[in-house]
């Protein structure tokens, strides 16, 4: 294994940043661009990112290692799904395009995939065999470490988010019930509104601002809660119990013994995880093994700490 940084790209849905990691998990240097439209834009930007990064760096990078937003296949490279909030997003294949551009080997990952990957290296989870990550942001992502490495199944091992047995609101998917109509920055948004009575706001798709339905963005309504808001206290609430019952179906499933949460929504830690903790306490795992959630310590940096991890030659 050569002694040489990787490079580590993150691909969402608004901005781009590309990172030089050493093998020890430090950050030399980092670019940051806003995501721009169409997937040849997004991998011209990456690879743009990845070179100013390793000018600032001022050494080589031996591979590239992307986590994209979207269902992504590690083995061609290829987006297969993605909100539709990307413009030719799906059908890109990250691998090829990204090393026509750098000339360097590429390997590719989902971005929830990746932000675990860096947790369980250098960040909350290190040294723990086995483990899950969440990702609370616009949307609920999830991944899986399982007995040291990364478990991606098929190739979307974990995504949580779209576990049915969460009520009847409608998902961003389409379907109902679903993890991420409750516990993510968006569903936080939105049944804030439908708690203060702003239902008329929901028709027409969100308000003034820009924010959810009703105008008010999730870092608002957590600024609320802190300021004893009754009704952002109760969404966010209602978020951390959730979470807690997703984290009971995984202990259940695969005896994890740990879950760090990420994401936007993660900055509302201190009011999420008392409904967690009360979630896992009122029905804890019949196996008798506890359970420990932690919140996310790398920040930012999870997913290209994660990515130019999954690169190492």
């Amino acid at each position: 294994m050569t002694d040489r940084p990787t490079a580590g790209v993150d691909i969402g849905g608004t901005k781009i940043k590309a990172a030089v990691v050493t093998p020890d998990g430090e950050v030399l240097a980092s670019a940051t661009a806003p995501t721009p439209s169409g997937g040849a834009a997004m991998l011209d930007v990456a690879a743009d990112l990845v070179a100013r990064a390793t000018a600032s760096a001022g050494v080589p990078v031996a591979a590239v290692g992307v986590g994209a937003a979207g269902v992504v296949d590690p083995v061609t490279g290829e987006v297969l799904a993605a909100s539709d909030s990307f413009v030719d997003w799906v059908g890109t294949n990250l691998r090829s395009g990204l090393a026509a551009r750098t000339g360097l080997p590429v390997t590719v990952a989902n971005d929830v995939d990746s932000f675990l990957v860096g947790e369980a290296t250098w960040g909350a989870v290190r040294g723990v065999r086995s483990a899950a990550g969440i990702a609370l942001g616009t949307g609920v992502g999830g991944a899986l470490w399982l007995d040291g490495t990364l478990y991606r199944g098929a190739g979307a091992a974990g995504e949580i988010g779209h576990m049915p047995g969460f009520g009847d609101a409608r998902c961003t998917c389409g379907q109902r019930g679903h993890l991420e109509t409750l516990a993510s920055g968006r569903s936080v948004e939105r049944r804030y509104a439908e708690v203060v009575g702003a239902g008329s706001a929901a028709a027409d798709g969100g308000g003034p601002d820009g924010g959810g339905p009703g105008g008010v963005r999730a870092a608002e309504i957590e600024a609320r809660a802190r300021a004893g808001d009754e009704a952002a206290l109760r969404v966010l609430a209602d978020a951390g119990l959730a979470v807690g019952s997703a984290v009971l179906v995984l202990a259940a499933l695969l005896d994890v013994g740990h879950v760090v949460v990420g994401g936007g929504l993660a900055h509302a830690w201190d009011l999420l995880e008392p409904a967690i903790r009360a979630r896992l306490d009122d029905e804890p795992p019949v196996s008798g093994h506890t359970v420990e959630v932690r919140r996310a310590v790398l920040g930012g940096d999870a997913t290209v700490v994660g990515a130019a991890a999954l690169a190492r030659p």
